[in-house]
């Protein structure tokens, strides 16, 4: 059987999720592009067809995840609590790092670099930091979190990625993991709370 042609978009397909898996699971700079052209069963001619080379390919693989976290956390429906739809929005990164550990470990891992737009004005459409911070937005002009929307983002996301990190490097059993992820989630929320709302919520607690 002769291979695919190069211009397949399932050989396109193909190239990327090799490229991601080598990527996650090698030193980088065993991923050449007959490696991965090897490994997906086509030629290398394939990857300069479609990528232009390995830059493109890598820059694909990225592409991809970013897009994958962007569809899981747009996906999570608003409700009328700030506070729990940050903390969806938290679950919905966490699902997502552990059904896609490999394109995770691409994306946060050192191989390219990510760099959401801070600036609630100036973030992408495909940012999947956006629905974050547009949640905090909200939670701050309900007057529910104090502070600046990057900030607090920053802070959200510095707790989430080490959790994930060492969830995926298998540091936790699933008890533990779960337990971490709800009581550091919290505890950071808690922390930009305003005076008034951890009032209230400490009432609404009390028997």
């Amino acid at each position: 059987m002769g291979r695919p042609k190069t211009n397949d978009e399932t050989v396109k397909e193909r190239l990327v999720e090799c490229a991601t898996e080598m990527l996650a699971t090698t030193p980088q700079a065993s991923v050449t592009v007959r490696a991965v052209a090897t490994a997906a069963g086509t030629s290398t001619a394939a990857v300069y067809s479609l990528f232009g080379g390995k830059d493109g390919l890598i820059s694909a693989v990225r592409d991809e995840a970013v897009a994958s976290l962007f569809r899981t956390v747009t996906a999570v429906p608003a409700s009328a609590d700030p506070l729990a739809d940050l903390y969806e929005l938290a679950a919905a990164y966490r699902r997502w790092g552990r059904e896609h550990s490999h394109l995770y470990s691409v994306l946060f891992g050192g191989v390219q670099s990510f760099k959401p737009s801070g600036a609630p004005g100036a973030i992408g459409t495909g940012d999947p930091v956006r629905p974050l911070v547009a949640a905090i937005d909200r939670a701050v002009t309900e007057s529910v979190l104090d502070g600046e929307a990057t900030p607090i983002a920053v802070s959200l996301w510095v707790a989430l990625h080490g959790l994930v990190t060492l969830e995926l490097a298998g540091a936790f059993d699933a008890p533990t993991a779960e337990s971490a992820f709800r009581s550091t989630i919290q505890a950071t929320l808690r922390g930009w709370m305003t005076p008034a709302s951890f009032h209230e919520a400490f009432l609404r607690r009390r028997p």
